[in-house]
């Protein structure tokens, strides 16, 4: 009998042991509620030909969306590591411009985790404070998303500001300001800081569709810092591979080439819809011809695998 009970405490013990080990290994989930969305009528954002009355299931406000990246040829924090990867644009965001073009900013203020938002006031004469609180950097990792965490690190990379700083701009910004991250498309059951994490996952999804150094390569135009390109050239590289034309940007009187911008319209919730690309609204800044591509600074770049 005493063995049985010393058997059994044994195997109680090793059942409580693995639970415990299972318990601490539990991710929460990040993704909306869409339940409702399944019978509705499938129509991309900005081409609705009937009212879309669940902003859930659609992206109804900020439904011009943009997948934005950056070229930057450093950091300005390399001393504490925080390098661009090799091979690579940056991310700079996902943007919820309104149908028209025109576009909203800081939308929920109850969600402001940017410590040095801009602007500090809207153009309705509301301030929009500095957030002084724990960093989103914080969020991600209670929702034990290390993986999302590590690829945020490699790729969304902000210059002379910590990086956690730039996701927390870009969410508080422009996710508040697109209908299917409400908090209320989370219900019921949202978890705090839930809406966040799911912003994050769908900037680096949509990111994935377009590897623009790669693109770019494989039409022979690499940084250089002796070749300059034309403004068709880098345009139709692009097209060739997404059947649009994106918006380029240009710093230096319009031949640094730094930024571009995908545009779409989104078929379904801007997390797991489909991203349909549509030529760009907005003229391109740079030059027509004598373009640079700059190669980075050495020094400011780490290789990277993806």
């Amino acid at each position: 009998m005493v063995s049985w009970l010393l058997k059994t405490s044994s195997v109680v013990a090793v059942l409580l042991a693995v639970s415990e080990v299972h318990a601490s290994n539990y991710i929460p989930t990040t993704y909306p509620n869409i339940q409702a969305c399944v019978a509705l009528p499938l129509q991309y954002s900005c081409e609705n030909t009937t009212t879309l009355t669940n902003s859930c299931c659609n992206v109804v406000k900020g439904g011009l969306v943009l997948q934005t990246q950056y070229w930057d040829t450093y950091t300005g924090l390399e001393f504490y590591g925080q390098l661009l990867p090799s091979g690579s644009w940056t991310i700079h965001g996902l943007w919820p411009d309104n149908c028209d073009g025109s576009y909203d900013q800081y939308c929920d203020l109850t969600r402001q985790y940017d410590p040095d938002p801009s602007p500090s006031v809207l153009s309705d004469g509301t301030p929009v404070p500095p957030y002084t609180g724990p960093s989103v950097k914080t969020f991600i990792e209670d929702f034990g998303r290390w993986d999302l965490l590590k690829y945020m690190e490699t790729f969304w990379i902000n210059q002379g500001a910590p990086n956690e700083d730039f996701w927390a701009h870009e969410f508080s910004k422009h996710a508040t300001c697109t209908s299917t991250f409400d908090v209320a498309c989370y219900e019921p059951g949202y978890k705090e800081h839930q809406d966040v994490v799911n912003f994050y996952e769908t900037v680096v999804k949509v990111f994935q569709l377009y590897p623009t150094y790669n693109m770019l390569a494989a039409a022979g135009i690499v940084p250089s810092n002796g070749t300059t390109y034309t403004l068709a050239q880098i345009t139709n590289a692009l097209y060739s591979q997404t059947g649009a034309i994106p918006y380029l940007g240009c710093s230096g009187n319009g031949v640094v080439l730094d930024e571009v911008w995908y545009f779409h319209h989104v078929l379904g919730t801007e997390q797991y819809g489909h991203f349909k690309t549509i030529n760009s609204t907005t003229p391109s800044s740079c030059k027509a011809e004598g373009l640079w591509y700059y190669e980075r600074t050495p020094t400011s770049e780490r290789n990277v695998t993806y």
